[in-house]
């Protein structure tokens, strides 16, 4: 969060674009606090600070690719220079310079300037009470979810809960991640689950919004990273509370298709529309990439097929022996056909393709024609982090339940290879389902670097032939760009 991106978002307008249902609103042409006037203006505001999580530098691109570097897939793609900052990122090798970095470390910030904006203006504004208290509510979670990606991939970043004016002293210092824990994360979420509607107090026009079960099962996560267990699993048991339950069928569970958005088992979506004129790159594209990037190379299978994040076979070999799963999340030689089309190893580096976000021309004709959302947050990885949370405080036999719900719908049936394990022998059976069961869906990463304090990610990585990971590499640098625009920035130890 530098001086020069700061000051960029006070000058230009924002380049909202219209998103279907509740994100196809006027745009929000000034994010100055002056600009939120009145209940449309205010409506418009939170809007715009949704957008960022659409935008290739978080969940279009960069969040996926997270799977990369944490060794479930290499990049793939075109060969030579193509993804070379992923590639870096992977190999352990990236420095300051690294642009994937940078749009890291950039991609939350407009969002927490809107949200700021929202949150110093709202409270006092004449508007009905209800839709008061959700607008706040929006926006406490959105900012904290932003936090919480920044702390997680950098540690230490600059604290900032007001919206930037002209003028102002930009040139902010970073502070400790626990006090954006403490005083920013934790807070917001807690707030925002009391201001927060459920899920189906929505109408139509607002699905998607973040809602109370959303907020409860970030909260659960941020809690369970920390190390807080209880109150993980008071939040776990408040999301089944609110009536998430799991799709019974894994494929609708994770965005492949429109027809899958906001199912039953999503606590919250990144939402797309599909039909963009806006170029791939441009900040207001409204279409979904993953099918774009995802889809075998030049297969003429998808819109686009680019063929990146090309599963290993150190992953795919970890599947059990009759997982469900393994057919709906990768394409293998040998495989079910995709839309009539049956898969070759020579078709990618590693002889895999991830199948599980891939969406047919007959729905997606081109790159950005794809509507489906982005799942974030889900029922599954909720009754995961639950069985994790139980176990971690020596309650084995409760983990059982929450672990056997999600390897039943796997079609894991054998309830009795669960029961009379070991705490330690349970750990491993609950790290090893939260590796498939979210496979590619962006949380490898952030679930190695918080096992063990990171000594799990580094172990998992050595003994799959990545040397290069060192404690350092736990965090990512913090780009060089940043540092020269803010001298009060501090760097990274070891890069």
């Amino acid at each position: 969060m530098n001086k020069l991106y700061y000051t960029a978002l006070l000058i230009f307008p924002l380049l909202f674009g219209s998103c279907s249902d509740f994100l196809d609103k006027e745009p929000f042409e000034d994010p100055s606090a002056e600009s939120v006037r009145d209940a449309a203006s205010a409506i418009a505001m939170v809007n715009a600070a949704y957008q960022p999580l659409q935008r290739p530098k978080l969940y279009n691109m960069r969040i996926w690719t997270l799977d990369i570097m944490a060794g479930n897939s290499v990049v793939g793609a075109g060969g030579g220079d193509d993804g070379i900052e992923t590639i870096q990122l992977a190999n352990f090798s990236t420095g300051p310079d690294n642009f994937a970095a940078v749009d890291l470390w950039r991609g939350p910030n407009p969002g927490i300037l809107y949200c700021n904006t929202v949150l110093e203006n709202v409270p006092g504004m004449e508007i009905d009470d209800n839709l008061k208290n959700r607008l706040i509510g929006e926006a406490k979670f959105l900012r904290a979810h932003y936090y919480f990606i920044l702390v997680q991939l950098f540690g230490d970043v600059p604290k900032s809960l007001v919206p930037a004016k002209p003028g102002d002293d930009l040139n902010q210092e970073r502070v400790s991640k626990d006090i954006i824990y403490n005083e920013v994360i934790i807070p917001d979420l807690v707030e925002a689950i009391e201001l927060l509607p459920r899920r189906e107090e929505y109408g139509d026009a607002d699905k998607g919004r973040a809602s109370r079960g959303a907020a409860a099962g970030m909260l659960a996560k941020v809690y369970l990273t920390l190390g807080q267990y209880e109150q993980s699993i008071d939040m776990c048991e408040l999301v089944t509370e609110l009536g998430y339950m799991l799709n019974p069928d894994y494929s609708d569970s994770f965005g492949g298709e429109p027809r899958h958005k906001n199912t039953p088992e999503s606590l919250f979506e990144v939402q797309y529309y599909g039909l963009t004129k806006a170029g791939f790159w441009d900040d207001e594209n409204q279409a979904n990439w993953l099918s774009t990037y995802m889809g075998p190379r030049n297969s003429g299978w998808v819109g686009g097929g680019y063929g990146w994040n090309q599963p290993t076979e150190e992953f795919v070999s970890a599947y059990e022996a009759g997982d469900l799963r393994k057919d709906k999340t990768v394409l293998y030689q040998g495989g079910p056909d995709f839309d009539g089309n049956a898969y070759k190893a020579e078709m990618s580096s590693t002889g895999y393709n991830v199948r599980k976000f891939l969406v047919p021309l007959s729905v997606s004709p081109d790159y950005n024609t794809n509507a489906a959302n982005i799942v974030v947050l889900r029922y599954a990885d909720v009754l995961l982090m639950k069985a994790e949370a139980l176990n971690e405080l020596g309650n084995t036999e409760l983990a059982v339940e929450p672990l056997y719900t999600v390897r039943k719908r796997a079609g894991l049936d054998n309830r009795q290879e669960l029961e009379g394990l070991s705490q330690g022998a349970m750990r491993e059976k609950i790290r090893h389902e939260r590796r498939i069961e979210l496979a590619f869906e962006g949380h490898r990463w952030f679930d190695l670097i918080r096992w063990e304090d990171g000594q799990y990610a580094l172990d998992f990585l050595h003994g799959i032939g990545k040397a290069n990971a060192s404690r350092k590499h736990l965090l990512l640098p913090i780009p060089q760009v940043e540092i020269d625009a803010n001298p009060s920035l501090t760097q990274n130890p070891g890069y």
